[in-house]
């Protein structure tokens, strides 16, 4: 008995921490519209606080600034 007490008060426990943990993360909000080469399309995005990335099909990493939206850096994958 008391270790299936114990062991309900821990599931509940991990279950509180997942709850208050998870839902305290705002997500970065993503511009609407992207300004891509001609032909390239998107494969992955992801964000950071002052910039966001993106994949594209034809093997690069188009880093923009988050504020402008100006191309900051270009990396060609191998």
């Amino acid at each position: 008995m008391a270790l299936t007490l114990t062991m309900i008060v821990g599931v509940l426990a991990i279950v509180l921490l997942l709850v208050t943990r998870l839902s305290g993360t705002p997500a970065l909000p993503l511009p609407e519209e992207v300004a891509l080469p001609d032909g390239v399309s998107a494969q992955a995005v992801t964000a950071a606080a002052d910039w966001y990335a993106v994949v594209t099909d034809d093997g690069r990493i188009l880093i923009y600034e988050r504020p402008s939206g100006k191309l900051r850096q270009e990396v060609t994958l191998d």
